[in-house]
């Protein structure tokens, strides 16, 4: 299977919001790295994933409490 690189949008603004998903985000099947840059204007999270599309990635944050959109 082929590695897919998404990029969304979020209001994952600090460390503190980052640590709430951190669990998710390392044990779900499929997500193979990522990163929240919270510096940027848009809060971009980046994953690189295989086995796992964007919709399922945006329920997980969402789930959270947290906005998400593709970042286009």
């Amino acid at each position: 299977m082929e590695q897919t690189e998404y990029k969304f949008k979020t209001n994952l603004n600090c460390g503190g919001c980052v640590s709430k998903v951190k669990t998710d985000l390392d044990n779900t099947k499929g997500i193979i790295t990522w990163n929240v840059d919270t510096a940027h204007t848009d809060k971009l999270l980046t994953i690189c994933a295989e086995g796992i599309d964007s919709s399922e990635i945006m329920k997980l944050i969402t789930n959270k409490g947290f906005k998400i959109e593709p970042y286009l």
